[in-house]
């Protein structure tokens, strides 16, 4: 792609954000983002977040839905005529001056979707729960879809166009980062991860992420597994046969040796659940091997090897 054509819009999805989207505003038109590439897709907003948008002769467009998959699923309707959007959070927790590079990455790289990774943040931006549940996320994540990426819940992308379009949006809440991830790793698409800042909230009462949403993108990676590779979803769940099996394995192999006690159809279980998790395990690793052919074999149709 010639990078002297390349064009992006600039999305910011918000709510109740008005301590804050003034600040994020002036800090994207300060990277030389256009004002007419700018646009404000709000969830809402009743704390006069609309006003200031507005008053800055920004673009403010209504979601369509509710949530942020929402306000992507809008954004998708916004995006004729570029090649690629830009997603930042209207907290002024994500730094507009990595736009930049995030976007020179894309284009230079030929990348499907870029992530701006969370690897330095400001103290006090994430809590020890919260980083520790984006950390457990994005295991979870990487284990079920196999790949290998730090931080798949960051707020901060870019991504192309026609992607936005492919996506059906079955997420809810704050997962829409788990299905734009998911479909671009799963697609035979290229995934980039660029380290960035991360500030603390200008309002921390206007946080909106708790432990319920946690779990709720924990389902997400669930069901994305589940859409994008369920063989080895399925073989996955098999393995962890091997838990209650080497524990019923040690019970029974405590009492036989130390106590004389033995237990016939306990240990016939457990040798049961042992090998029907090791089994799995063997065939899950397999199916991920088989997973990474069938995706090389998509990029290579796609003309991108």
């Amino acid at each position: 792609m010639d990078c002297g054509s390349f064009r992006y819009l600039v999305v910011i999805p918000t709510k109740d954000e008005v301590k804050a989207i003034g600040h994020v505003i002036d800090e994207v038109l300060s990277v030389g983002v256009p004002g007419e590439d700018l646009v404000v897709v709000d969830g809402g907003s009743t704390d006069g977040t609309r006003e200031v948008v507005l008053s800055k002769g920004i673009r403010l467009v209504d979601q369509v839905g509710r949530g942020k998959v929402g306000a992507i699923m809008t954004a998708a309707q916004l995006v004729e005529g570029y090649d690629y959007a830009v997603f930042l959070d209207g907290d002024y927790t994500y730094p507009a001056t990595h736009i930049p590079e995030l976007v020179r990455a894309a284009c230079e790289g030929g990348y499907d979707l870029v992530i701006g990774a969370r690897r330095y943040t400001e103290p006090g931006s994430q809590s020890a729960l919260y980083s520790l549940g984006n950390r457990l996320l994005t295991i979870a994540f990487n284990a079920l879809l196999g790949t290998n990426l730090s931080d798949v819940l960051s707020g901060m992308y870019v991504v192309r166009s026609d992607i936005l379009r492919e996506l059906n949006y079955e997420s809810r809440g704050f997962g829409v980062e788990v299905e734009v991830t998911a479909h671009v790793a799963s697609s035979g698409y290229r995934v980039y991860e660029l380290p960035i800042r991360y500030r603390r909230r200008l309002d921390p009462k206007s946080k909106k992420l708790g432990v319920f949403h946690g779990v709720q993108i924990a389902v997400e990676i669930l069901r994305m597994a589940w859409r994008y590779n369920p063989v080895f979803t399925i073989l996955f769940a098999g393995a962890l046969l091997l838990v209650p099996g080497l524990a019923l394995g040690t019970y029974v192999a405590y009492h036989y040796f130390f106590t004389g006690v033995k237990y016939y159809v306990k240990g016939v279980v457990a040798i049961v659940l042992t090998l029907a998790g090791f089994q799995s395990l063997l065939l899950s690793i397999l199916s991920l091997y088989l997973k990474r052919v069938e995706l090389r074999l998509l990029r290579f149709l796609r003309g991108r090897v």
